[in-house]
């Protein structure tokens, strides 16, 4: 069974994550959506939240999982028996610093491959901090977000949050 990890920290997942899982769902038997902790970012959603956000925008494909892991990536691949991670990327500028993240986890676990996917045109431009920041001053996030957690979001920034 080919299996992929497709890691990040989803917060929220937005339309352009979905089309990279669901281009990856194609290619391999099973991908391991993974929410990852990251030291350098401070999540507006719970490590639960997201998952749940991602377990309701990924329901519609078959093998997809959603998973929780707070180390390094490439032991997470090692542990999972997964051959490759998955990477979407929109821009030139998002290639940096993902080519010197896989040749770290290659490093660290020479037995997988990371696969860069670019993501669709129509969501090259859009962020988690993207949806954050129109959500926050009351703009439409109903192209950037998947439809299943758009009122989740909605009801987030109309308290305050």
């Amino acid at each position: 069974m080919r299996i992929a990890v497709c890691p990040g920290s989803f917060d929220p997942v937005t339309k352009g994550h979905i089309n990279v899982i669901q281009r990856a769902a194609k290619q391999f038997d099973r991908i391991i959506v993974v929410v990852l902790t990251n030291p350098n970012k401070t999540p507006m959603f719970s490590v639960e939240q997201r998952m749940d956000f991602l377990r309701r925008s990924t329901a519609h494909i078959e093998n997809v999982e959603v998973d929780y892991y707070g180390g390094l990536l490439a032991e997470y691949v090692r542990e999972k028996g997964a051959c490759a991670i998955i990477k979407g990327l929109r821009a030139v500028s998002d290639f940096e610093y993902e080519f010197q993240q896989a040749l770290t986890n290659k490093k660290i676990n020479p037995n997988m491959e990371t696969l860069f996917l670019i993501t669709s045109s129509e969501y090259m431009y859009l962020s988690s901090s993207i949806v954050k920041q129109v959500a926050q001053f009351g703009g439409d996030i109903s192209d950037f977000v998947p439809e299943a957690i758009l009122p989740d979001i909605r009801a987030r920034f109309s308290k305050g949050e």
